[in-house]
């Protein structure tokens, strides 16, 4: 019993440690597409799509690692836009790595 107590404990704080490094994980993403939204040599269109998936990322009604991945695959669609600049598709990708590590 005294065993089992740990085991459970030691779940839970693993549990809690991955919570918080995919909620910095998180939270690095978000700075980084909002350094692209709130650049204005960054084409309207692609403002306003980075806006919308930071505003997602931020929805907590659903679950971390879903949110990670919608946003993964809309800045996959976005960065193949040939209207954006080659430092703004860079710095979306940086944003995908911080996303791509998200796991639950």
């Amino acid at each position: 019993m005294l065993l089992k107590k740990f085991v459970l404990q030691v779940l839970d704080l693993v549990a809690a440690k991955k919570q918080k490094e995919n909620e910095e994980r998180l939270a690095k993403a978000v700075e980084t597409l909002n350094g692209v939204a709130d650049n204005v040599t960054t084409p309207r269109n692609i403002r306003k799509t980075v806006k919308d998936i930071v505003t997602s990322l931020q929805d907590e009604s659903i679950g971390m690692s879903v949110r990670a991945a919608n946003a993964i695959s809309t800045l996959d669609d976005l960065s193949q836009d040939a209207n954006m600049p080659s430092y703004v598709r860079v710095t979306l990708w940086q944003a995908v790595s911080a996303l791509e590590s998200i796991r639950e």
